[in-house]
């Protein structure tokens, strides 16, 4: 009797192990985008940015593209071209608060009920001014920024030159604070806002039922301008999943998208008057790089 006590001991204790393993390798399983690029992709997008007549405006660091095609989950290919530039992005950080106020239903300090869900909603797909401000004190300007620079994402992270931050409502008020690195009240860069959503598709962002009901969120885009646009003139029936950003001379906007069997990733930013024309002009050939023309036109 002993014998077989020990040997179930042993046997729960091992399987206890194996779980545990398989939990910590699937968190482990996708690689880092910043070691992801791909050089035939690279090459691809920096023609397309030469043959936009662009090369002027990622020499004076005034664009930031990054692409990651993730057709293959756990294998993405990465092209960019000041992936690590911060730029101003206006709206587009309400991505952040999105991540913030997941953070906290998953701890149990805040109840998604149908007010949030509605909120959050309103923040994202129409860019509300007035949901943002309300869910950013919500969640507490200074848990935010602990939740951006935490060791669980670094989506804010100095040795990457800064990234997603919002140090301020989205209305009159003074900033909380701006970032240290560039002095940004809303700010995002191109490689740590893909990263956002490459967290969020390969579930570890948060967990489900979350992680999809922060998806849904991003989905069916109530404005239809820059990446929308182009892709609904040009390559209709694409599924997007976005957040957008426009202020001044900045533009921004940020993407997976879907389809014919493909999947992929895109951010544009841009500071310059015709901003909003660049964005929505490149989405196209971004998009012909990751899905082949043939079978999207079918």
């Amino acid at each position: 009797m002993t014998y077989f006590k020990k040997t179930n001991h042993y046997l729960y204790a091992f399987l206890l192990l194996t779980l545990f393993t398989s939990n910590f390798c699937l968190a482990d399983h996708f690689p880092s985008l910043n070691d992801s690029a791909d050089p035939v992709l690279q090459h691809k997008l920096e023609n397309i940015i030469e043959s936009a007549g662009l090369s002027q405006a990622v020499a004076d660091k005034i664009l930031s593209i990054d692409l990651v095609d993730i057709t293959v989950l756990d294998h993405p290919r990465v092209a960019a071209i000041n992936g690590n530039n911060m730029l101003y992005a206006s709206s587009l950080p309400k991505i952040a608060i999105l991540l913030g106020a997941f953070v906290e239903i998953e701890r149990g300090k805040m109840v998604l009920d149908q007010e949030t869900d509605q909120t959050l909603t309103n923040m994202i797909r129409y860019s509300s001014n007035e949901a943002a401000t309300e869910m950013y004190h919500r969640v507490g300007e200074a848990r935010l920024a602990e939740i951006l620079q935490s060791d669980r994402y670094k989506l804010y992270n100095p040795k990457k030159n800064g990234g997603l931050w919002v140090g301020k409502e989205y209305g009159k008020a003074k900033a909380w604070k701006r970032d240290p690195l560039h002095n940004i009240s809303h700010g995002a860069s191109a490689m740590q806002t893909a990263r956002f959503y490459y967290l969020l598709e390969t579930g570890r962002l948060v967990s489900e039922p979350f992680a999809s009901k922060m998806k849904e969120i991003l989905s069916k885009p109530g404005i239809h301008h820059k990446f929308v646009k182009g892709l609904e003139e040009q390559r209709p029936g694409a599924k997007i999943f976005r957040k957008s950003g426009s202020w001044r001379n900045w533009h921004a906007d940020s993407a997976i998208i879907e389809s014919a069997g493909h999947k992929f990733i895109a951010v544009v930013l841009a500071h310059h008057p015709d901003g909003n024309k660049w964005v929505q002009d490149l989405i196209v050939p971004l998009y012909d790089l990751i899905v082949p023309h043939v079978l999207a036109s079918k």
